[in-house]
């Protein structure tokens, strides 16, 4: 199924539950059939999920976000936090306290335009803190 036709189903569907009842494994030649729950990212509308693939290409840069779209910060964090309550939370370990980040890797960073100048020097004036 291509995106055309998964975008066709989620319009279908109007965003109610769906099952899935049948799926066949193109490369081993496999079908199996039962029902499947789509998982809750397949579930969203098409345009939310173009939404979400984009951030992850931005890798999570609302400034990238803004320019790919043409929409402010705050349209940007609005749409996110109506994605993050449609979706399940997910249990993880805490993680081990973030290592900071080289100035290197700062301007790495900025480069990529994943900051802001002043981003740089906030993470800059932090780490002069400690």
């Amino acid at each position: 199924m291509d995106a055309l036709d998964w975008k066709k189903l989620t319009d279908l569907s109007g965003g109610g539950p769906m099952e899935i009842e049948r799926v066949r494994l193109v490369n081993q030649g496999v079908t199996v059939e039962g029902r499947f729950t789509p998982p809750a990212l397949a579930a969203l509308a098409a345009d939310d999920q173009i939404f979400i693939a984009a951030f992850v290409r931005c890798h999570g840069s609302i400034k990238q976000m803004e320019k790919f779209f043409g929409v402010s910060y705050p349209t940007i964090k609005n749409r996110l936090n109506k994605l993050a309550a449609q979706l399940p939370f997910v249990e993880v370990e805490p993680a081990e306290s973030p290592a900071r980040p080289t100035p290197a890797d700062l301007i790495a960073r900025l480069e990529r335009g994943e900051l802001s100048v002043r981003d740089v020097l906030d993470e800059l004036g932090d780490a002069s803190k400690e």
